[in-house]
């Protein structure tokens, strides 16, 4: 019979992580892109579909909010259970839930445009379908999130989470660029939702088929993570590229809050600066349809809105894939010059009245919130330590999601009221970012470096 406590040197020591190979990196980053693609493909449509309803705008940007709450009280629980279930199962959750979600919004929106239901009947169907986004599909990024944090050094985690950041970017890139192509007969404006519905489905596929599984209570390594894409994974001595995280052998972690000490910091500038980036987002759809005397001709609208959304998400991702890697920018350096970057193109969105001047507006405020995001959600990452990934992934998420309860209906409401008090609104939450931030975040020398 073995011994009950082998010795020391017998006791096998953890493998070194190792980085996450290019095919798995790819169906991470698919996740993430058909969220967000599919998410702001329903933006550029949706100031059209308010207006062929003839709801208010604020209206429109409310039937988010309810989702977007969900988002918060969620995003904390399946980061946690990613912790107990595996990361590749709450992903799949996600996109359940991302699928079941558009498929339902196109749905009601279809039968209220085509005039046989009210408006509000139509818009609380649609608020209602959207939860399904906010309650189960905000089980995906934080396991994303964790999954890459989890496998990654420290002093490469910074460009790690930035690529996955990026995925939401090229999402935005081809959600509006295929909108408009999507708004077809028969379907109309809700075209866009039925296409991702069936890109999320065939995104999960590809989850189920190719991403290994990760359940952490298995502590063994071997057949049960190699055998359907090994060639004998129960020959072969246990490999670290294929293990879970290690909670199950480290313990449970401890339940991290928004105001846990070391996290507060980051979590307030992502607060601020998100509640900034949502109101410029939701502002910019409606703002395109005044500025250019679009209203009369809603679904006209969705390709100068496409445009805008484009350019932003553009500058998203030079933020993301050039400015970041190049310039090495640490978590603080990157939420700093984002924030400013974000005041000055605010200013000029809002003062701009041809499309030229809107899409640049927008594009350089997107290029300081894409500093700002992955600058955020390194923060918090670094903040705390590898085993507490997956409470710190949920606090990002969920902070992250705060930021759409109520900030895109308000700055529509003071939009409608004043176009400068909206603005003015904005550009103050980014100089309390750059406040905040220069006296509170810690140096990036501290948290890049390698313990």
């Amino acid at each position: 019979m073995a011994d009950a406590n082998p010795p020391e040197s017998l006791t096998p020591h953890p493998a070194p992580v190792r980085p996450i190979s290019r095919n798995r990196m790819a169906l991470l980053f698919a996740v993430m892109l058909t969220t967000a693609a599919g998410n702001t493909a329903m933006q550029s449509v949706m100031p059209a579909i308010g207006t062929s309803l003839g709801v208010a705008d604020v209206w429109i940007s409310l039937a988010y909010s309810w989702s977007a709450l969900l988002w918060v009280i969620c995003a904390p629980i399946w980061a946690r259970k990613s912790d107990q279930r595996g990361r590749k199962a709450m992903m799949a959750l996600g996109l359940i839930g991302f699928s079941a979600s558009m498929g339902l919004c196109g749905l009601a929106l279809w039968v209220g445009l085509n005039g046989w239901l009210p408006a509000l009947w139509t818009l609380l169907l649609f608020a209602a379908a959207r939860s399904l986004y906010g309650g189960y599909g905000s089980a995906a990024p934080p396991a994303v999130q964790a999954y890459v944090a989890s496998r990654t050094a420290r002093s490469e985690r910074t460009q790690a989470l930035s690529l996955i950041a990026s995925s939401f970017g090229l999402g935005t890139v081809i959600g509006p660029a295929l909108a408009p192509l999507m708004v077809m007969p028969g379907l109309g404006l809700v075209g866009p939702f039925a296409a991702f519905t069936l890109l999320g489905v065939a995104t999960l596929v590809a989850l189920r088929i190719f991403l290994p599984d990760d359940v952490p209570q298995f502590a063994a390594r071997g057949a049960a993570y190699d055998a359907p894409y090994g060639s004998g994974g129960s020959s072969r001595e246990p490999q670290a590229d294929d293990e879970d995280d290690g909670p199950a052998a480290q313990g449970p972690a401890d339940k991290l809050g928004w105001w846990e000490p070391r996290l507060r910091p980051w979590v307030i500038s992502g607060l601020l600066g998100g509640h900034a980036q949502a109101m410029v987002l939701g502002i910019s759809g409606f703002l395109v349809l005044d500025r250019l005397g679009l209203r009369s001709t809603p679904e006209a609208a969705t390709g100068s809105i496409a445009i805008v959304l484009m350019c932003g998400a553009i500058a998203t991702l030079l933020a993301q894939w050039g400015l970041i890697p190049r310039l090495n920018l640490g978590p603080r350096a990157a939420i700093l010059w984002g924030c400013a970057l974000a005041a000055v193109g605010t200013l000029m969105f809002g003062t701009a009245d041809e499309l030229h001047g809107i899409a640049l507006g927008y594009s350089v405020a997107s290029l300081g919130f894409g500093l700002f995001r992955p600058g955020f959600n390194a923060g918090a990452s670094l903040a705390v330590s590898r085993h507490e990934q997956g409470e710190a992934s949920g606090v990002v998420a969920s902070a992250t999601g705060a930021a759409y309860i109520v900030a895109p209906a308000i700055g529509v409401w003071l939009y409608g009221h004043s176009d400068w008090l909206a603005f003015a609104v904005i550009i103050g939450l980014c100089f309390a970012v750059l406040v905040i931030g220069w006296k509170s975040l810690s140096a990036d020398e501290v948290l890049t470096a390698d313990r």
